[in-house]
Parts: C-alpha cells; sequence; structure tokens
C-alpha cells in the first residue's frame, strides 16, 4: 500500500505544469528599422486576461505590463448600439458601405449623397482600446484575437504589439471604426498582426504626431463583403498622414485593397521595404507632397496602378512588378531623410514568400 501511495503522490506530481515544460509566448525576434530598441512592457510578470474588461484594464494600466491572449475577446455589444443617420456616397448596391454621420460629415463632405434616415452601428467598435506606455501585447499560436473593437495609442511610447488579430469592426459603415490607431506615439512596434473586416482605417497614423514606429510581417486583408468601391476591397486601408511621423514598414502583406494602401502625407517619412502587395482592384500607393517614401525591395503582384497620387518626394529602386502597372520614382533627397530618420532596415531581394509568412498565427 505504501509503494502504490507513493507512486500515485509520484503521478499526481507529474500530472502538475511545469514552468520549464509549459512553453508561454513570448516577444519573437526584435523590432527592425525606426522601433528598434522598443521594450514594451519588459520583464514585468506576464499577466493573461480572461474577459473584455481584464484586457481593457491591463491594456491601460500605468505600470509595465506583458499581456498574453489566449483566447477571442468579443466586444460586440459589450457597449450597447447606436442608431444615427446616414448616406451612401458611393451607391446603394449590397456591396457598398455606407456612412455614419459623424460630425455632420455626409451634410459637409457628401451634400449630393442619398440620404439613409437611420444606421445602427456597434458602439463598441467606434473608439479603440486605451494603450498605455510600456506594454507588450502578445497572442499565443493563433488565439489571440480581439473583436469588435480596435486599439488606440495615444500619447504613450514603448509599446509592442504581437501576433494578434483585429477583426469585424463595423465594416459595413465608414466611421464605424479603425483598426490599430498612433496618434502621438514613439517607438511603437507592431508584428505579426492581422486586420480584417474594418469599417474605416485598418491602421491609421496622423491625429497627432508621432516618432519612430515600426510595422512588420503583418497582414492588411481588405477582402470585405462591403467596400467604399462596391467590389470587396477596401479603399480605407493605411493611413500615414501624421506630422514628421518616421515609419519602418517592413515584410507586411497588403492584399484586397482598392486604394490608401498606403496613403502617404504631412511630412512622414517612410521606408516601405520587403512587402508584397496585391491582388488589388485599383490604386496602393498615395503619397502627397511634403511627405518622404522610399519604396525597395517589394513584390507587387495584380496591382493595376501601384502609385496613383505621386505629389511627394519618392525613391522607388529593385521593386518587382509582377501583372502590374509602373511604380517608379528618383528624387535622390529621399534617401538622406530616410537615413536621418534613424535606424534603416535593410532591404533583401523581392519576394513572392513574403505573404506567406505575414501576419498573425504565423510566427
Amino acid at each position: 500500500m505504501k509503494f502504490l501511495t507513493l507512486a500515485t503522490l509520484a503521478g499526481a506530481v507529474s500530472a502538475l505544469p511545469s514552468q520549464s515544460l509549459v512553453k508561454r509566448a513570448a516577444v519573437s525576434g526584435s523590432a527592425e528599422g525606426y522601433a528598434s530598441g522598443v521594450t514594451g512592457g519588459g520583464n514585468a510578470k506576464a499577466v493573461t486576461p480572461t474577459t473584455t474588461a481584464e484586457l481593457i484594464k491591463y491594456l491601460g494600466d500605468p505600470s509595465p505590463q506583458v499581456i498574453i491572449l489566449n483566447k477571442e475577446f468579443d466586444f460586440t455589444g459589450t457597449e450597447g448600439s447606436a442608431t444615427d443617420s446616414g448616406c451612401a456616397p458611393w451607391g446603394t448596391g449590397s456591396g457598398c458601405q455606407t456612412a455614419i454621420n459623424k460630425d455632420n460629415w455626409c451634410k459637409n463632405y457628401q451634400p449630393n449623397a442619398p440620404t439613409i434616415a437611420k444606421i445602427t452601428y456597434d458602439k463598441a467598435g467606434v473608439q479603440g482600446i486605451k494603450v498605455a506606455s510600456d506594454k507588450t501585447l502578445i497572442g499565443e499560436g493563433s488565439k489571440g484575437v480581439i473583436k469588435g473593437k480596435g486599439l488606440r495609442m495615444a500619447g504613450v511610447k514603448n509599446i509592442i504589439i504581437q501576433n494578434i488579430m483585429v477583426t469585424q469592426i463595423n465594416p459595413q459603415y465608414v466611421w464605424g471604426g479603425d483598426g490599430i490607431t498612433i496618434a502621438g506615439g514613439d517607438k511603437i512596434w507592431i508584428d505579426h498582426v492581422t486586420t480584417s473586416e474594418i469599417g474605416r482605417q485598418h491602421i491609421v497614423l496622423g491625429e497627432a504626431a508621432s516618432g519612430k514606429v515600426t510595422i512588420s510581417n503583418s497582414e492588411i486583408n481588405g477582402q470585405s463583403k462591403w467596400s467604399a468601391t462596391c467590389d470587396g476591397n477596401q479603399y480605407w486601408g493605411i493611413y500615414f498622414t501624421g506630422s514628421n511621423d518616421q515609419i519602418t514598414f517592413k515584410g507586411n502583406y497588403v492584399h484586397h485593397v482598392s486604394g490608401r494602401g498606403p496613403k502617404v502625407a504631412g511630412k512622414t517619412v517612410l521606408h516601405a521595404v520587403n512587402n508584397y502587395f496585391g491582388p488589388s482592384s485599383d490604386h496602393e500607393f498615395e503619397v502627397a507632397s511634403g511627405s518622404y517614401v522610399l519604396a525597395e525591395g517589394n513584390y507587387f503582384d495584380g496591382v493595376p496602378t501601384p502609385i496613383k497620387e505621386a505629389d511627394g518626394a519618392i525613391l522607388a529602386r529593385d521593386n518587382t512588378m509582377v501583372n502590374s502597372g509602373k511604380f517608379e520614382g528618383s528624387n535622390s533627397a529621399v534617401e538622406q531623410q530616410i537615413k536621418n530618420a534613424g535606424t534603416v532596415a535593410k532591404a533583401d531581394k523581392p519576394s513572392a514568400n513574403i505573404k506567406n509568412s505575414a501576419g498573425f498565427g504565423k510566427l
């Protein structure tokens, strides 16, 4: 009996979780380019939220946090719904987005569009979760999903977001909410993140001046039942219009967009390197006057118009164009601006394999 008791105890002990055996999510690699050196939550003890309220609490905590997501956090319905008037500037077909009349937008900017008396949308999506400084947010495997609400970083610094998905934010309604917003941030690294089915912008910088940001190995999935071009390709992709922002955009997969993939303005310095663009129904880049773009080592496949607006300073080199239009630019002043902005990411040869390694669940 004594032997059996000891054996039973030994079996019970061996069945207990062991820190040496249980693999926890941890940051993979380090940021290239402008956000190099970012540490996020550093060595803070990892926390694993189980409810949407806990996730909001940890992300907004003023102290450093390492936050692990091992499930889907569905914010749909958590703040109720709202009903406003709206309009249909892009058509009334089943595949067309409609616009919420936010801040009287329809009257001010689309006075001739058909009006819609009532649009009911989910309130949680309109404003993203506030993320405080010194945070690491990381998903385990392919489990870390935030549904129905985005992330908002305003006036913060030193943040890592890795291996998560942000999805289903009022996708049929313009002004229904953004995926990831940076409004005055510095040393922020977004890596292996997928955004999909977003009502407004997938990633947006521009409400306030930001510093150094790296977006890498991420997927901007513009496929949607509704779009401003009514063709299943999202127009509101990536919006880089901050004042003097420095952005490294490397190894990303941007597809099924019809514009703003990205839009660059506001004296932004953008290094777009080794990305995969396409297929797209219309255009990718819009580069406004005052901004600087170095696009090198990118792979365009099935993009009719790689660049539509080219009023800014553009230097394009070593890009591969497959079933795509031209992407040209030879402004030599761009290279010095890129170097002056900070640590420059290395450019490799263009590769069609980029799309296979970009996004959530592919660490």
